[in-house]
């Protein structure tokens, strides 16, 4: 099913002719999917992730399976080429009030040679703006991922860090993450999906569908979604959980026939469906396996730690009410899907 959504894709007259026949927002009918409604709504099927994240309250079902209903919000294509937003309050890092540290090479996310050095980037700069009280800040870019929590956070160089995924921390208090650190409220939730080869999909309705299967994921990713409290497949043996150095070799292993599924967000899986030639071989399940936020993260040891968080959890609920929120969502998301299709 998804194998053709990732690669139907429209002409810009096809594009724009969906802009013009837009609705802003659309009741749910009948038979309606994420898929389809994107095709009619966006001129394209592949763009059906700027509905879902438009549009919380549907996070962590089925994305075929939408209740009768429901109304949706529907980011709508328009002719405007927006620039990426100011950031009138960012300052070099001496000057600054506030000190956050961030690393490239993670598009659409944080990127530097991303429009707007990516999307959460953009809506940092936005939530700080939209904040009481705003304070000046400055953003440093260190891509060795493995500092960040330890010593740079910890030790309080910088005050706070993004975007970083939150463990179970109801189910596993003792983590690392959750004795540390304190999360804000997610920037954004990302879909994690089960790629499985074409021939061969995985059935994906109920957790116990994926008992004695084979998973593969990365070492060093998050693991937290496959043991979580209401699952422990890996506590109790119900699943495999094979962990190569890298998702190229997670892909490998699936092609060759060594694991049932590769387990991963759906903007690396699809990125790696293209870059590796598998769009005829591989494909996403229709059921995300979890939906996990991405957040900013202070050390508990931080003096301003609490008044730090209330200000960004402020500014960010402001900003999640507003258009500005959408469209910088909307606009990063609709230029992945068009850099990986191109």
């Amino acid at each position: 099913m998804l194998r053709t959504v990732f690669l139907s894709g429209l002409s810009g007259v096809a594009l724009a002719g969906a802009a013009s026949a837009c609705q802003p927002t659309l009741t749910v009918g009948p038979d309606d999917t994420l898929f389809s409604i994107a095709e009619e709504q966006l001129g394209d099927l592949s763009r059906w992730s700027l509905i879902f994240y438009n549009n919380p309250d549907i996070q962590g079902g089925s994305l075929l399976e939408l209740p009768e209903g429901t109304v949706l919000s529907i980011p709508c294509p328009d002719d405007v080429v927006r620039a990426p937003d100011p950031t009138p309050l960012q300052q070099p890092d001496d000057d600054a009030e506030m000190k956050l540290v961030t690393a490239s090479n993670y598009a659409p996310f944080t990127d530097l040679d991303w429009p707007g050095q990516g999307m959460l980037t953009e809506l940092v700069n936005a939530a700080l703006e939209t904040t009481p009280n705003p304070v000046t800040y400055s953003i440093t870019w260190e891509n060795d991922w493995s500092k960040h929590l330890f010593p740079m956070l910890d030790s309080k160089k910088f005050d706070m860090g993004f975007p970083w995924f939150q463990p179970d921390c109801a189910g596993n208090p003792g983590h690392e993450r959750c004795v540390n650190f304190h999360f804000s409220d997610p920037l954004v939730d990302l879909v994690i999906l089960l790629f499985s080869k074409s021939d061969d999909p995985i059935t994906f309705e109920t957790d116990s569908d994926l008992h004695g299967k084979v998973l593969c994921r990365p070492a060093g990713y998050f693991t937290h979604d496959l043991d979580r409290a209401d699952r422990r497949w890996l506590t109790d043996n119900l699943v495999t959980l094979e962990q190569p150095a890298t998702p190229d070799a997670c892909f490998d292993m699936l092609v060759a026939g060594d694991v049932d599924a590769v387990a991963l967000n759906e903007f690396l899986g699809v990125q790696k469906m293209f870059e590796m030639g598998l769009t005829n071989v591989v494909s996403p399940a229709a059921r995300p396996l979890s939906v996990e936020g991405l957040h900013v993260l202070i050390s508990k040891k931080h003096w301003r730690g609490t008044a730090h968080l209330y200000r960004f959890n402020a500014g960010l609920a402001k900003l999640k009410q507003t258009d500005r929120y959408n469209e910088i969502v909307s606009r990063h998301l609709a230029l992945f899907w068009d850099q990986i299709k191109g």
